[in-house]
């Protein structure tokens, strides 16, 4: 169940209000006349199936809305009620595999603005990562990968092809290209002095490291692996189901790939870093076709059960029915 709060100026609302009334998929309705002070106006409340809220968000973006007011949309974690549990039944369609666009797009550009902290995780994810492989630890080969920020970054590249969203893909792409950059200068500026300290030496990057040399092999597993783990992840990004992302974080080596480089360039192993380096660009490509078509799936299937709920609630008005 998805509570939507409307802050829209007093001329729409009857509009509004017309959204929702004859909607079997809205539980409840309300409205606060003189409410909103900016903009000016009134408030509109409703509670609504998962599975209904795409439809009743792009009305309400027809009708302008988003530009003369504001719409707020909200998982309700628990809620109590005989008329929301029949608007859920009768809506088509499984609430946890409900795929809420303004929520997932919202997500995505929230994830892929480029900031201090974004840069600041990748680069400490690179960093661990280059540790472990110094260390030949493939526990803190997880951990950078479960640290650095990339994964829903790389995800939005998908949304914006699957959404038509140009703005979204370039600023994924400059996000994502700054922060693996930065991250990886800073981890090889770091290397070369742990190489002058006498920290690290050539072998520890070029020697045998049975439990990470998986970062610079690339193989048709590697393609595998990213695809059905950027799958898993995108799907737990726009279902109700997060469980999976954490899997998908620990099994693509985008991360512990960066790292390899960093410390490949330090120390002038060209092989580690042209291995490395195409380790990351098959991980990327994999993940953004199987983020791209993931979600083209999920939007004609709920495309098709649009269709299907306006043709029911059209017959349903009909008279006599």
């Amino acid at each position: 169940m998805l509570h939507i709060r409307i802050a829209v100026p007093a001329a729409l609302t009857e509009p509004v209000l017309d959204v929702f009334s004859d909607d079997q998929a809205v539980s409840h309705l309300a409205v606060l006349r003189g409410a909103s002070i900016q903009p000016s106006g009134d408030l509109v409340m409703a509670d609504v199936a998962r599975e209904a809220a795409n439809e009743i968000i792009e009305r309400l973006e027809s009708m302008g809305v988003a530009e003369s007011g504001t719409i707020h949309v909200g998982a309700v974690e628990s809620w109590v009620s005989k008329s929301g549990l029949e608007a859920e039944r009768q809506t088509p369609g499984r609430s946890a595999d409900a795929v809420v666009w303004a929520d997932v797009t919202q997500s995505a550009y929230d994830e892929s603005e480029l900031n201090w902290t974004y840069v600041a995780f990748m680069t400490m994810a690179t960093m661990l990562a280059g540790i472990a492989i110094v260390l030949d630890s493939q526990i803190l080969v997880i951990g950078a990968m479960v640290l650095g920020p990339e994964f829903i970054t790389i995800a939005a590249l998908g949304l914006a092809l699957v959404r038509g969203r140009g703005l979204l893909f370039g600023r994924a792409i400059r996000t994502l290209a700054v922060g693996f950059i930065v991250a990886i200068v800073l981890t090889t500026l770091a290397a070369l002095v742990a190489r002058g300290l006498g920290w690290i030496v050539v072998e520890d990057v070029t020697g045998a490291r049975p439990g990470t040399d998986f970062i610079y092999s690339t193989d048709k597993w590697s393609f595998i692996v990213a695809l059905i783990a950027a799958a898993a992840g995108v799907l737990s990004l726009t279902s109700a189901k997060v469980g999976g992302l954490s899997g998908a974080f620990i099994s693509v080596t985008t991360i512990p790939a960066a790292g390899n480089v960093a410390l490949g360039a330090a120390f002038g192993a060209m092989s580690e870093v042209w291995g490395s380096a195409l380790q990351l660009l098959v991980n990327i490509t994999g993940m953004v076709v199987a983020g791209w078509l993931t979600l083209a799936l999920q939007q004609m299937v709920w495309n098709k059960r649009a269709r299907t709920r306006l043709a029911s609630r059209q017959k349903s008005q009909q008279p006599g029915t």
